[in-house]
């Protein structure tokens, strides 16, 4: 199978980019730059120049393959509306490029904040309010237009070598600048979690035989209580752990205040018997514990 992935040379693509090669598939990435062109055609890969704003590109990348997947996201959380007006452009036009065909297209979503306060599972619709539903819900349309369209949806963590744009490094850089590292009240609200090599092991699953119209959840992890992650963040920086109080996490994490505050544990149990999936990677946790995200 000759997949496109989009995001190809992002710390979840190139994952998602070798387990396909290692598969025996064939991958044709999106690259916007002569760099990426270059990671690429290293990694065995076929280049399509290209970008997520140009809408051309990526059909006619989608048009030339045997499969879809869509794992790039404009990560600017100045203006997250943008980035999601962005992304479902891009859904558009994949999906576009395959009606009638019968051909698979995964699209990446994410499990935070979907059911706050529960465990979220498959068996959750996106609601109006949640960021990403919009793309969520045009994908899912085109299993009804001869698509088998599936959406992965990924938890608040995707951890492993090589993150240094995700929320764990960013929590890692706060209590860096605060001196200490902060948890919400008593710290029992919890994230979900999943090594992206697990995840990328997933998104070869789907692309091969997830059925039209599925919700998968990439859950590794189904909920870590983020005192935890406090604590194993100020044990490798030597700073103190401190709870603030939720109404305060806004100010001490930004954007990511909301996510600390408010329990997103997300089970996969469902998704893991429909494709045999089990996740063998580290835990987040244990990934903390190794360091590597304590070295830069």
């Amino acid at each position: 199978m000759l997949v496109f992935v989009t995001g190809a040379t992002g710390f979840i693509g190139t994952a998602v980019v070798r387990e396909l090669l290692d598969a025996g598939h064939q991958v044709l990435g999106l690259a916007r730059s002569e760099t990426s062109a270059a990671v690429l055609t290293a990694a065995g890969a076929r280049v399509h120049r290209g970008s997520l704003d140009d809408v051309a590109s990526l059909r006619a990348g989608a048009a030339a393959a045997d499969g879809v997947i869509h794992t790039a996201f404009i990560h600017d959380f100045t203006d997250f509306g943008a980035a999601v007006a962005a992304d479902l452009r891009a859904v558009e036009a994949l999906g576009d490029a395959l009606v009638g065909s019968d051909r698979p297209l995964v699209v990446t979503s994410g499990t935070t904040l979907l059911t706050p306060g529960r465990v979220s599972t498959e068996d959750d619709a996106a609601g109006p309010a949640f960021p990403r539903g919009r793309a969520e819900k045009a994908t899912l349309a085109l299993a009804e237009r001869g698509v088998r369209a599936s959406v992965l949806r990924l938890p608040p963590s995707v951890h492993g070598v090589g993150d240094s744009h995700g929320f764990v490094p960013r929590l890692i850089d706060i209590a860096r600048v605060k001196g200490f590292s902060a948890y919400a009240d008593d710290g029992t609200t919890r994230w979900a979690a999943v090594h992206r090599l697990d995840a990328a092991d997933l998104f070869r699953r789907a692309v091969e035989s997830a059925p039209a119209g599925s919700r998968l959840h990439g859950v590794g992890d189904e909920g870590v209580p983020f005192r935890d992650i406090a604590e194993a963040i100020g044990r490798r920086l030597g700073v103190p752990v401190t709870s603030i109080p939720a109404g305060d996490t806004g100010g001490h994490f930004g954007f990511l205040g909301p996510v600390v505050a408010h329990d997103t544990a997300a089970s996969g149990l469902v998704t893991r018997k429909l494709l045999g999936w089990e996740p063998v990677n580290a835990g987040l946790l244990d990934d903390l514990d190794e360091g590597h995200y304590f070295s830069r």
